[in-house]
């Protein structure tokens, strides 16, 4: 089962993108994230005739995130966080495909920091943190993948002492990615490529993706029943390189079945 996380950053706009992507990765899983569309604007028919089944949480203008599926039918059960006090922010659907619970998220950004957008942040982290632990109590098997808008280590940006101020770098964003991972979580890429600098995120400005100086910002997190069947965790820089394409570039693993 190849499973994959991908930040569109605006679904219409980057929609020639994102289907040249499907059709060339086939992946059987997908989280996408920032749909930047509200649900009745949400391009569902061309994707779908690519084979996918889709559901979607849209929201105008940002954020917004979206499921798809070629495997199976997808049964979902949850949109928003439990407790969110403003859900009309589209950052997280949950849902299970052929067996596995998939939730697809966009952590908020944070920046700039100190301030109330980096509270809300931490707030949205910590319900995470809460919701992720009574998945886990679940005893079902479980992906969390998305845009984290975290960097973990300095293996995970482009020169890190530039980043220390930054919402996504911050010493309160990274205890609570430690704090979510050490309730018994796997870092699939990590787990596969554990002293490799890897980036999964390029700013357009400053001729960033040529530099390579990027971030690594888009992460899957396996339950422990999932650890053992992780075969492959990688990057897929191609389509960062493409003509009008996001800043995020696709993340993907394969589980064996």
């Amino acid at each position: 089962m190849k499973i994959a996380t991908y930040n569109v950053n605006g679904v219409n706009g980057r929609l020639p993108v994102l289907l040249r992507w499907l059709e060339q990765a086939q992946p059987d899983v997908v989280a996408l994230q920032e749909l930047k569309a509200p649900d009745e604007k949400f391009p569902a028919e061309p994707i779908r005739q690519l084979g996918y089944e889709v559901i979607w949480h849209g929201q105008s203008r940002w954020n917004g995130v979206a499921m798809l599926s070629r495997i199976g039918e997808i049964h979902e059960t949850r949109r928003g966080l439990p407790g969110d006090p403003d859900p009309a922010q589209s950052r997280y659907i949950e849902a299970a495909i052929n067996g596995i619970l998939f939730a697809g998220l966009y952590l908020p950004n944070g920046n700039p920091r100190p301030g109330p957008k980096f509270d809300y942040k931490l707030a949205w982290f910590e319900r995470l943190i809460e919701h992720a632990a009574q998945l886990l109590a679940s005893g079902l098997p479980v992906v969390l993948m998305g845009d984290f808008n975290v960097m973990p280590t300095e293996l995970d940006v482009y020169k890190p002492e530039r980043w220390l101020d930054d919402a996504l770098f911050a010493p309160e964003t990274r205890a609570a990615w430690f704090r979510l991972v050490e309730q018994g979580w796997t870092d699939a890429l990590r787990a596969m490529h554990p002293d490799e600098t890897i980036y999964t995120f390029w700013d357009y400005f400053r001729n960033a993706f040529a530099r390579d100086a990027g971030l690594r910002i888009d992460h899957f997190l396996l339950s422990p029943s999932l650890k053992d069947r992780l075969l492959a965790a990688e990057v897929d820089r191609e389509p960062r390189g493409w003509e009008k394409t996001s800043d995020h570039t696709p993340v993907w693993i394969e589980l064996a079945d």
